[in-house]
């Protein structure tokens, strides 16, 4: 799987830099700290489903969208870290559905 970006760096190009907002003005906005907004921005903190909610409605998007950014990034850092799984045999066979 190929470099899935973070979302907070989603959220610094493409919402906080074109809107000239800073990271002050958007944590007031969404009443969080600053700190909070930083992290995530800086690629060190994690979108939160409450965090979601506030950036769906300051940014007119969605919660499932900022979720699904920071869920497809985790799995793409879970891919680069784990190991063994050409170890782990198949137990259920693939699902087919039953014919009519």
């Amino acid at each position: 799987m190929k470099y899935v970006f973070h979302p907070g760096g989603i959220l610094k190009r493409h919402y906080i830099e074109p809107l000239s907002l800073t990271i002050s003005e958007v944590a007031e906005n969404l009443g969080v700290s600053r700190k909070a907004v930083s992290k995530i921005v800086n690629e060190k903190g994690s979108i939160t489903p409450d965090m979601a909610l506030r950036l769906s409605k300051a940014f007119n998007t969605t919660p499932e969208m900022w979720l699904n950014l920071q869920t497809k990034h985790n799995l793409w850092v879970a891919e680069q870290k784990t190991t063994g799984l050409e170890k782990i045999k198949v137990l259920v066979p693939a699902y087919r559905p039953l014919e009519a």
